[in-house]
């Protein structure tokens, strides 16, 4: 099942994952957020964007481990210093993790740790801006606002197809 609607020229569309329903929004150009909706059931009223079926497709492959990265034209909405973590969070190879330190390091921002952290909080677009894959000091799983247990199924899933 899965909905698909235009609010302010934004398409919502709706799908069921191994993680539950998420959704991905788009502007016909680019994917500007995906959504985990917890506790919700995907449900079909609206034909979806050509975005949208591409994303849900790639997001496919990714949970069924043929993808181990995407190709979809996306919308980062943020500062200039979210936007320099977001671009390095893009650069973390499938399967692979780093800590927050690391990224603050990677950025030329030693002592933005925390920073990097509200960051990673802001992103619009987990899975495909892969947020799940930094985790804290000493291999401390931590800061995913999602939760947790999506989290560690991200990191288990991309480390069962390395």
């Amino acid at each position: 099942m899965c909905i698909a609607m235009n609010k302010e020229n934004i398409n919502h569309f709706e799908f069921g994952s191994p993680i539950g329903c998420i959704a991905v929004e788009d502007n016909s150009r680019e994917i500007t957020a995906v959504r985990f909706l917890k506790d919700k059931t995907a449900e079909n009223f609206n034909k979806p964007s050509e975005l949208a079926v591409l994303a849900r497709k790639q997001l496919d492959e990714y949970f069924s481990g043929s993808r181990k990265a995407f190709d979809l034209p996306i919308l980062m909405n943020g500062t200039d210093f979210q936007k320099s973590v977001w671009t390095e969070l893009l650069n973390i190879p499938y399967g692979e993790i780093c800590s927050y330190k690391d990224i603050a390091v990677r950025i030329g921002k030693p002592n933005a740790c925390r920073a990097v952290g509200g960051a990673n909080n802001k992103n619009n677009i987990p899975i495909i801006i892969p947020c799940h894959r930094v985790i804290g000091a000493g291999g401390k799983l931590v800061g995913y606002s999602d939760g947790l247990e999506i989290k560690k199924f991200l990191i288990d899933l991309e480390r069962k197809y390395i």
